[in-house]
């Protein structure tokens, strides 16, 4: 029996179980309103380790053991990994997850990661193709300045629109059996792209990629807004979520009471120097696998919605004056089926 639904979505029959997550951030994020609910806080953004690029790759191995850890399994019990990050050719995930005996994707969604990993995870476990999935996204200031900007020595002034990259790392452990929270629903983003060309303006690219998933999930599913306690999107920060709130008026949906995004939760905007926000794979991961898994867990929170968002440019496209491309995933996730 089919489990599609509408173009873009999947209704699982047998809805995968989130069994556990973990989260490790960076000291700003730590310093944020969200410090509470993460795993582990970082001291030192190095990690022991020699440059950024090993410390992100410590930061996401780190995060994937403490889930286990939690989870009480090894990596034997895992079927597969399914990993990423922002570092060219996604060296931060290859590099952590060598050691470990699974099978292995490596993916990049930019900061839509995440919730593309989640995605992917549940048509594994929810299609009968194995027992257990980790999925696991980092990110790193430091990585981040240093390959898409300028060198952190630089000192370039940011503008208002631009974002902070999340230091931190967010993985959760997928399984087909268990007591939820339940994966009941994926939707899957398409490349949209409106001609944003402006790299320190993330969030307007991105924005109307978010609206056409989520339009696509409501239409697909024909559900509302009222259908979820929280709709939550990745890397949007201040600008992009005030543009996804109006393009989804435009198109018949009002989701200002239920919208939340993971880079304006993550810091406090008014006393920390982050200008537009969060942004970054472990922005959407950190947030997702700390904050609210917790709030699920609790059942502050029943049926929610999370939508990571990402900017499918590189340093190179950027360079030439290309546009940047946007996508966005969902994934529905409650607390009973």
């Amino acid at each position: 029996m089919s489990q599609h639904k509408g173009k873009q979505t999947i209704e699982f029959k047998n809805p995968p179980t989130i069994f556990e997550t973990a989260s490790i951030v960076g000291k700003k994020e730590g310093e944020g309103p969200l410090s509470k609910y993460f795993d582990r806080i970082l001291e030192d953004e190095y990690l022991g380790e020699k440059s950024w690029e090993r410390a992100e790759s410590r930061l996401q191995k780190d995060t994937a053991e403490l889930a286990m850890q939690k989870a009480r399994i090894t990596d034997s019990n895992i079927d597969y990994i399914l990993a990423g990050d922002l570092i060219n050719q996604c060296v931060g995930a290859n590099y952590a997850m060598r050691d470990f005996d699974s099978s292995f994707f490596g993916l990049y969604g930019a900061c839509s990661t995440m919730t593309e990993s989640l995605t992917l995870g549940s048509i594994i476990i929810g299609g009968g193709f194995g027992e257990k999935a980790l999925c696991i996204t980092s990110s790193h200031f430091c990585t981040a300045e240093k390959q898409f900007r300028f060198p952190l020595e630089y000192g370039g002034q940011r503008t208002p629109t631009s974002q902070w990259t999340v230091t931190g790392s967010g993985c959760a452990i997928l399984t087909a059996h268990g007591e939820g929270p339940y994966i009941t629903h994926t939707t899957t983003g398409r490349i949209v792209d409106m001609g944003i060309c402006d790299a320190n303006n993330m969030g307007a690219a991105m924005a109307p990629a978010a609206a056409d998933t989520l339009t696509a999930h409501f239409n697909d599913t024909g559900r509302t807004p009222d259908d979820y306690d929280l709709i939550m999107t990745g890397d949007l920060g201040v600008v992009g979520s005030d543009i996804l709130i109006e393009l989804m008026l435009k198109n018949g949906y009002d989701i200002f009471g239920k919208h939340k995004d993971a880079g304006k939760l993550i810091f406090d905007l008014d006393s920390q120097d982050v200008h537009a926000g969060g942004s970054g794979c472990g922005c959407c991961g950190s947030v997702f696998c700390g904050y609210i898994f917790k709030e699920l867990k609790k059942r502050k929170l029943n049926n929610i919605l999370i939508m990571a968002t990402g900017a499918l440019m590189n340093t190179m496209t950027v360079q030439q004056g290309d546009s940047i491309p946007g996508i966005a995933h969902a994934v529905a996730i409650s607390t009973s089926i």
